[in-house]
């Protein structure tokens, strides 16, 4: 059986809810969804989707930066928005963060996330 690892990536948000950043099982890194809280503060973004997208996107480097992977080693990403009006925003800022080798994507829109958030994302990477 595969050895689970935990990972709490130092300068990332706090979790807000009782779950962690991350597991590591085997060579597969399942990141949890992240919104974009401002690591320093705590506090969501201000801002439209995009600069929403870009925070959710640079705390999803954090945690990828803390297991020595990059954008390139993400497989999947499930991108989770309460409005597919933005999707062409969001989508602007995305492929700034995955340039080639994209990984496989699903996109839904839903009701509502939390704290108010515009976007959530979550991802699977490979060691």
């Amino acid at each position: 059986m595969a050895t689970r690892t935990i990972i709490k990536p130092k300068g990332s948000p706090t979790a807000v809810g009782p779950y962690n950043h991350a597991v590591r099982v085997g060579d597969l890194l399942f990141c949890a969804g992240q919104i974009p809280i401002d690591p320093q503060s705590g506090d969501l973004v201000a801002g439209d989707i995009k600069a929403q997208t870009e925070r959710v996107l640079l705390n999803i480097k954090a945690i990828l930066d803390d297991q020595n992977l990059t954008f390139a080693n993400v497989v999947k990403t499930t991108v989770f928005m309460t409005n597919l009006g933005d999707f062409a925003a969001m989508n602007e800022v995305y492929a700034r963060y995955f340039t080639t080798d994209c990984p496989a994507r699903s996109t839904i829109q839903v009701a509502a996330l939390p704290r108010g958030a515009s976007v959530e994302i979550e991802v699977v990477a490979h060691f």
